[in-house]
């Protein structure tokens, strides 16, 4: 069963309850007022009528009576009908169609023409008349006088206006309560029903949308109950996948790439390597001069596919998380002085300058040795491809901020243009776009950088001026002795 139909069913059962306790609850007032089980049936009969006398009136009334049974003609006197009015009660004798006695608060009401007529058989003895816009309720008892004329005594008292004319109007009034109700419980049950059909309809569409594969739509959520949470929670889900799904895409356009790149830069080397050897083979090397030409070149190329190969592997995992990191405690600033000692005397017979800043104090940093060395070679190499300039300079620098350390590398080589900046950290992108292996590296050198810095909890960035130069900056966390905060 849907749920609109489980809400439709509900709206009946409330309405059909609700009137029911409804018609219970106004049988009950009516039996509480007037004691009679069968009011209900009676409520809009003349000959009943619930107006009930005070106990004055009533006492003066059995009075009346009594003297119209045995002493009739003692009404027709007026300081006899105010003896037995000691208390101000309402009383209208009449004789015929002739008043001759009433009460003077009820004088120039024009009651004359409103009373009941004569009734022998004093059947209809209580109910209510309207004087204009005045109610009175009465009762009456019908007599003859000793001449056999007709003679009536009354009682009265004013009531009001609003009860009879409830009296009246009960059955409008009470249809009216009826459908007010019914619309009001209606109107109720479609805002409820509509704010919980429509978001689960809005849901329902988007799940088929998710399942045709379309993830370019977004539900809005315009409240914060529970539907609107679960609404909120589907969207999460919808942009959550729609991410993965573009990661996904991302990942295989990447993958397809990087198949591509590496074909290329193994296909490229191997090329070359079967061209010298088929020329050995062929007795193209036919003197001991090319023939030591052409292994020092299969040499070469095979030193360039294995460093390939070694970039690769190493990126690979690092990609994958699996390459072992062995952090400790370094003193960076000795650590880079060695390290430039060491390469600097192969730079110098290839005319470039390597340097650290000067009076650097020392500095701790947690870092992985081995790690650390691939990245400033990395780095270092990366400048020599771009160097075009006769003074070959490279220098590392270092700069202290509160919780880490900038190191920075500069060179004085071509600089990178600024379009491709952004994207030089990323694996296989080469500025120069020739893919030579010469000038423009594996392009993995880079992206090995990123994956290091990452693992060190460091960031990294570049900048660069054309025919200027290069500047590459990383960041390592400072080792923070006790008493060292400030």
């Amino acid at each position: 069963m849907s749920i609109k139909t489980r809400f439709l069913l509900s709206y009946i059962g409330v309405i059909i309850i609700s009137i029911g306790l409804l018609l219970a609850a106004t049988f009950l007032i009516i039996f509480s007022i007037t004691g009679d089980i069968k009011s209900i049936e009676h409520f809009y009969k003349n000959t009943y009528v619930q107006k009930p006398l005070t106990a004055a009136e009533e006492n003066a009334f059995l009075d009346l009576k009594l003297l119209a049974k045995h002493s009739p003609e003692k009404l027709l006197d007026q300081e006899v009908i105010e003896q037995i009015n000691q208390i101000g009660i309402s009383i209208i004798v009449r004789k015929n169609a002739k008043i001759t006695y009433i009460s003077p608060s009820y004088r120039g009401n024009n009651l004359q023409n409103e009373l009941p007529p004569f009734e022998e058989t004093n059947i209809n003895t209580r109910d209510t008349i309207k004087v204009g816009s005045l109610f009175f309720t009465y009762v009456k008892f019908d007599f003859r006088f000793s001449d056999d004329e007709k003679g009536s005594i009354f009682v009265l008292r004013k009531v009001s206006s609003y009860a009879e004319l409830s009296k009246e109007l009960f059955p409008i009034l009470l249809g009216s309560l009826l459908l007010l109700f019914i619309m009001m419980i209606g109107i109720l049950n479609y805002l409820v029903s509509r704010s919980i059909i429509k978001p689960i309809s809005v849901l329902r569409k988007g799940a088929e949308r998710i399942k045709s594969g379309d993830l370019n739509f977004q539900i809005v959520t315009s409240s914060k109950n529970e539907i609107g949470q679960l609404n909120q929670a589907f969207e999460e889900m919808r942009i959550k996948l729609k991410e993965s799904v573009d990661l996904q895409i991302q990942y295989e356009e990447n993958r397809k790439e990087l198949l591509s790149n590496i074909s290329h830069d193994l296909k490229t080397p191997i090329t070359s390597i079967i061209g010298y050897v088929e020329g050995i083979k062929d007795g193209v090397a036919n003197t001991q001069e090319k023939m030591n030409k052409y292994l020092n070149t299969v040499y070469t190329k095979a030193k360039d596919l294995d460093l390939l190969i070694d970039e690769l592997f190493l990126f690979s995992k690092l990609d994958l998380q699996k390459e072992q990191f062995s952090f400790e405690k370094v003193e960076l600033t000795q650590y880079l002085k060695d390290f430039v000692e060491e390469l600097s005397l192969d730079l110098v017979q290839q005319g470039i300058l390597l340097e650290i800043s000067p009076g650097l104090k020392p500095v701790y940093v947690i870092a992985d040795r081995e790690k650390l060395k691939r990245v400033i070679s990395n780095l270092i190499n990366n400048s020599i491809k771009n160097m075009n300039k006769d003074e070959k300079h490279i220098c590392i620098s270092l700069h202290e901020r509160s919780n880490d350390l900038i190191i920075q590398v500069i060179d004085n080589g071509s600089g990178i243009k600024p379009e491709a900046l952004p994207y030089i950290f990323n694996r296989f992108y080469r500025a120069e776009q020739s893919r030579n292996s010469q000038t423009g590296g594996s392009g993995l050198g880079l992206a090995i950088v990123k994956k290091i810095i990452i693992e060190h909890g460091g960031e990294f960035w570049a900048t660069s001026e054309l025919a200027k130069g290069t500047s590459i900056f990383f960041t390592l966390n400072k080792v923070i002795e006790i008493g060292d905060e400030k």
